[in-house]
């Protein structure tokens, strides 16, 4: 008779109570108790199977089998299990030793045994465990709205280099002028100008050039700039009036500028105007 170590059965998880009807209890020479607990200590090395009756225990278990197969089917073959197991064991115990090499000895199967009983206890514990947590309904318990589900949206472009590209420099264009000032500029008027060359030109008799005629106290160069622009208009709409003189030497060279005297050499031409008025 041969049994795996896939085809031993646990130990069945009973108190080991004398009045139980569940409870296989054994009268032999050598051990009382239950089944379950010989099984147990046998496991354990601390009791002698030798000295027990085979035929007691096949006796007793037979007895106990009839009457639990009236009751529960499940517990008759969790001690079948056990009293086969038992039973294989004394009986390797009792027979001598051969040098068979298909057949584990006895220190193996004492091996395997705690093998499978080490095996047994961490599924045990991890069995405890599992039913020590928490659970849903009893100790915790869901929300009564469930929440909704979060979308992410993640988007992609089908574009070139040159579209994107050309796409920020548009953003850039957009955000970079926001609001243009034209600053003012400095300008020296026309009627200033006229109105200081008429004062300066009644003085003056003979040529000069039009810088001489030029605001001094001017520090900006724009300020400075149009100053010329306007003198050199003004020069132009004393000449028109008839009270200046122009004249150039050469090309794009100093413009010179005197009072208008009259053909004859006489008064200035604005001095016999207002002799004639009076």
């Amino acid at each position: 008779m041969e049994f795996e170590e896939d085809t031993i059965g646990p130990t069945p998880n009973r108190q080991a109570d004398p009045a139980d009807p569940n409870q296989l209890v054994l009268h032999m020479d050598g051990f009382e108790g239950p089944l379950d607990v010989l099984l147990t200590l046998a496991r354990a090395q601390k009791v002698d199977l030798t000295q027990i009756s085979i035929l007691e225990l096949v006796e007793q278990f037979l007895t106990f089998v009839t009457a639990a197969k009236r009751l529960k089917l499940e517990l008759a073959a969790d001690y079948l299990v056990m009293a086969a197991w038992l039973a294989y064991l004394k009986s390797r115990l009792l027979l001598p030793k051969e040098d068979d090499d298909e057949e584990p000895s006895a220190e193996e199967l004492a091996f395997r045994l705690q093998l499978r009983l080490q095996r047994l206890e961490a599924m045990r514990e991890a069995g405890a465990r599992l039913m020590a947590r928490d659970r849903m309904g009893r100790d915790v318990f869901r929300r009564g709205r469930p929440e909704g589900l979060k979308l992410l949206k993640k988007g992609s472009y089908d574009v070139t280099l040159y579209e994107l590209l050309r796409a920020y420099a548009d953003n850039r264009q957009r955000h970079s002028i926001t609001e243009i000032r034209i600053e003012r500029r400095p300008i020296y008027s026309l009627e200033d100008a006229i109105e200081r060359l008429s004062g300066l030109i009644g003085d003056t008799f003979t040529w000069a050039t039009l810088s001489t005629f030029l605001p001094t106290d001017l520090k900006d160069d724009r300020l400075r700039r149009s100053a010329l622009a306007s003198m050199f208009a003004a020069t132009l709409e004393l000449a028109k009036a008839g009270r200046a003189d122009l004249r150039q030497m050469e090309t794009f060279g100093p413009i010179y500028l005197r009072q208008r005297h009259d053909e004859e050499g006489g008064a200035p031409v604005e001095k016999q105007a207002n002799d004639n008025s009076e």
